[in-house]
């Protein structure tokens, strides 16, 4: 029942007292994220963390304001690649290959099934698929932040494409797509601190097909 607690335990907290989370409970987040299934085991998607208050003062205001955002300890951003390629594809099963002590000729027919599912879509459509998987490290994330005691708020509501352009992202093939604040929760002055959590109840939230 741990990660249930942990689940009825975390909310989305949205005013943070600005004290560090330290790095151990961090490197756990994060390796919790690494660690996280994607399809074909592509992980194709980067997080930056961001810790320099000056760059969390600018993505606050790319963020529509949100506090939490120059508040926090650490800001984790999850950056989907903007399109798969034959060479991004090509190095993921390199790499597998290599760590798994196998001929690269072993993947070739799975690899080649996904270049040829891939290559033919547009940007857009690929972009759509790898977003998604980078949701499920997000999820992750916050789920291992819950475990460890550490707040965080999923955060979908910031100009993508500003904070591309103040990161970089578009020079590195990559594409912004959630963004998680890490820290603690101002107990006196966030307003959904105390509320009860309220979700569908199971009967309206399951169908079962016997």
């Amino acid at each position: 029942m741990s990660l249930i607690n942990d689940l009825k335990w975390r909310y989305a907290t949205k005013k943070m007292n600005g004290a560090v989370v330290s790095q151990d409970k961090i490197d756990y987040i994060i390796e919790a994220a690494r660690l996280a299934p994607t399809s074909s085991g592509l992980q194709p998607f980067e997080v930056l963390v961001i810790t320099n208050k000056d760059l969390l003062e600018k993505i606050t205001v790319i963020a529509n304001g949100q506090t939490q955002v120059k508040d926090c300890s650490h800001l984790l951003v999850f950056a989907a690649w903007d399109n798969y390629t034959e060479e991004r594809i090509n190095k993921v099963f390199a790499r597998n290959n290599a760590e798994r002590n196998l001929p690269d000729s072993a993947t070739d027919g799975y690899r080649n099934m996904l270049l040829n599912a891939y290559l033919p879509k547009s940007a857009d459509e690929n972009f759509n698929h790898t977003a998604k998987q980078s949701y499920i490290a997000f999820t992750t994330a916050m789920l291992a932040a819950a475990e460890q005691k550490v707040d965080s708020t999923p955060m979908e509501g910031f100009d993508c494409n500003a904070l591309d352009i103040l990161l970089n992202l578009k020079e590195k093939g990559l594409r912004s797509v959630t963004l998680l604040p890490l820290g603690y929760r101002d107990e006196q002055n966030d307003w959904l601190v105390n509320m009860k959590k309220v979700r569908l109840p199971l009967e309206e939230f399951v169908v079962e097909l016997n």
